[in-house]
């Protein structure tokens, strides 16, 4: 089967360089370092090295407390950090531009094995750090070949995902079998790891509870909110294909209903989606600001005839957390699986989010036990508990201090992690 897979993927490559070109008209980054996705790289030196992989920046993020921690615990390592998308590639430049000297930044090669070979011979890596999701078959089979131990870190795997790995099986199997150790973030996931194939994986919990938000980003929030004035503020983070449209209809409909004049914030989850938010505030007559023409300095009131601001801005979201009275999470309205609400809870806001939240089942659910978050059924049961929020003042920060307390119950999933990865790596 793998050698099938094989084939594919090299009748596929031309259609893949296609498509980084097609995708460079609008993000530059992906017609950047494309030797590197064939397996070619400039000269390297930084050895012994510890190799991390973040596909894109989410994981990238999630990435960061493990990262300085592995560099802290071996001073004589180096990192070799390996995305597939710009935006993360992008996302490590600006977190980890402090320990520069320490760590490479380079695009993973597709997983054909001449390529995997060249990469692998090029950076000799003692460790291999997958983040989240990935288990790429060709890529752990050569590392295998060299003893090259693989982990799977800050795992996890919604049931959709596992039927369809199921659906794979004499692939996937056999390359989930051969990673050497996987740290899960939940129970659920674990159980799901192990009916994939995966021998006794741990659970460690999430290592996005153990980043800390950055202090620029919460004084920019608060700058930015001061240019709002005494308007109270909905955050939608993380909007996905679908979501918005779905979002705007509801806001249209809900806002004249109201006393006073929310500002609503809209932040895609891509950045690719910018400009087509943009035209759907502009079909629809929505007098809106994008966050990219605001000085990031200065303080400019917002008039209050400016109804929405799209935050087409990456790399800024604990910043829009810290600027809202409320925040929802998107990717939970669509059957998208949702996303984490934990930057949300780190910076102390109430959380609202859809019916769609599978990709993170068990952190959602304890979320809502705990009083940080509430589950709308739709865009309109989103305003409508927004509202109904936003008018009761005491209920809005008994939520938000339900949600910060819920950051700081689970913190320490780096150092559980770091633990099992100490198995591989001696100081």
């Amino acid at each position: 089967m793998r050698l099938l897979y094989s084939l594919v993927w090299g009748l596929s490559l031309p259609f893949a360089l296609f498509r980084l070109w097609w995708r460079g008209r609008k993000e530059p980054g992906y017609r950047q370092h494309i030797a590197e996705r064939l397996g070619f790289y400039p000269a390297y030196t930084g050895t012994p090295t510890i190799w991390v992989h973040a596909v894109s920046a989410g994981e990238t993020r999630a990435a960061e407390p493990l990262i300085r921690a592995l560099l802290a615990h071996y001073p004589s390592h180096h990192i070799l950090l390996t995305h597939m998308t710009a935006t993360g590639r992008e996302t490590g430049g600006k977190l980890f531009e402090d320990i520069a000297p320490r760590l490479t930044q380079a695009f993973l090669p597709y997983d054909i094995n001449w390529m995997i070979r060249r990469f692998l011979d090029h950076f000799a890596p003692q460790l291999c750090v997958l983040i989240e999701t990935e288990v790429w078959p060709n890529l752990i089979a050569q590392c295998a070949l060299r003893a090259i131990p693989v982990t799977l870190v800050n795992a996890r795997l919604s049931e959709k995902s596992l039927k369809k790995a199921q659906r794979l099986a004499s692939l996937i199997l056999p390359a989930a079998r051969a990673i050497s150790g996987v740290a899960a973030q939940s129970n659920p996931d674990a159980q799901r790891l192990q009916e994939l194939g995966i021998s006794r994986p741990g659970v460690t919990g999430n290592m996005k509870f153990d980043v800390t938000p950055p202090p620029l980003m919460a004084e920019r929030g608060a700058a930015l909110r001061r240019s709002f004035g005494e308007r109270q503020v909905i955050l939608c983070a993380s909007t996905r294909d679908g979501e918005e449209e779905l979002i705007l209809q509801a806001f249209v409909e809900q806002t004249p209903l109201l006393l006073t004049n929310p500002l609503l914030i809209i932040t895609p989850r891509h950045p690719q989606r910018f400009d087509h938010v943009a035209g759907l505030l502009e079909a629809r007559g929505i007098k809106y600001l994008r966050r990219s023409s605001l000085n990031h300095e200065e303080i400019v009131p917002i008039t209050s005839d400016v109804q929405i601001l799209l935050g087409d801005s990456m790399g800024e979201m604990y910043m829009y957390y810290a600027a809202c009275d409320i925040a929802f999470v998107g990717g939970s309205l669509v059957p998208l699986g949702g996303h984490n609400l934990i930057e949300a809870c780190a910076m102390g806001k109430p959380v609202l989010t859809g019916k769609h939240t599978f990709n993170f089942s068990e952190i959602t659910d304890q979320a809502i036990a705990s009083g940080a978050a509430f589950r709308v059924d739709g865009a309109l049961s989103l305003f409508q508990q927004a509202h109904a929020l936003l008018a009761e003042t005491a209920k809005r920060q008994r939520m938000g201090e339900a949600a910060y307390a819920f950051f700081l119950q689970h913190q320490g999933a780096t150092a559980r992690t770091m633990q099992m990865l100490e198995t591989y790596l001696r100081p």
